[in-house]
């Protein structure tokens, strides 16, 4: 006996390869959607690792800034306290610098160079004499430019002829103004010389005998 099967074969097997295919296509979307939920979770953690790592950095850096501005309050103080522990000392090797000028007078005027006075205004020393010839001048000036440790940056003011004594005696003299800058003991070059020694050597000259003349009051 031979058996037909009359039923729609081919249609339902469409519909099942329909239903096949739907699904695999719910499957692969929720592979997706759960890869896709993964990957975000991974990317959040390392989000709050980083967010975590920023903020820690962050407060470091105020704690760094904060330590800088006391560092830089304590050198203006460093400094300050540098700056008046120089001016103690610059007082206190002042009280020298005039003994140092009569030495360095004494060791630097030339012969037939008279001084007259002399006048200081904190470091600044304006001399004024006589002299022979302005070849003594040019001397003088030359003496103090070249080798003296604690008198330097000489400048001619002035220089003029004078005639003293009588008008039949007269002598044709060359009077002369200059100024001089004293150096303190940090600013020399060569190791200061002993007060003592310096008046002691200076004593039999007539430059420095009128010159502490003039400085006095």
């Amino acid at each position: 006996m031979v058996r037909i099967n009359l039923l729609p074969h081919r249609a339902e097997k469409r519909a099942q390869r329909r239903r096949d295919f739907y699904v695999l296509i719910g499957l692969a979307f929720g592979a997706a959607v759960v890869v896709v939920i993964a990957i975000a979770f991974v990317i959040n953690g390392y989000i709050g690792v980083q967010t975590d790592r920023n903020e820690f950095i962050k407060s470091e850096n105020k704690k760094l800034d904060e330590q800088i501005k006391e560092i830089a309050s304590l050198r203006q103080d460093l400094e300050g306290l540098k700056a008046r522990q120089q001016a103690v000392e610059d007082l206190q090797a002042d009280r020298n610098l005039p003994v140092h000028l009569l030495d360095e007078l004494v060791r630097q005027v030339p012969e037939g160079v008279y001084l007259q006075s002399l006048k200081q205004d904190n470091l600044r020393v304006t001399l004024t004499g006589l002299a022979q010839s302005n070849e003594r001048v040019s001397e003088f000036l030359r003496n103090v430019s070249a080798s003296s440790a604690w008198v330097t940056a000489p400048e001619l003011v002035e220089i003029k002829a004078v005639s003293i004594g009588a008008a039949r005696d007269a002598k044709r003299l060359f009077q002369f103004t200059m100024n001089v800058t004293l150096n303190r003991p940090r600013d020399t070059k060569t190791p200061p010389v002993a007060p003592a020694k310096a008046a002691s050597a200076a004593a039999p000259v007539p430059a420095l005998a009128a010159a502490t003349a003039a400085a006095k009051p």
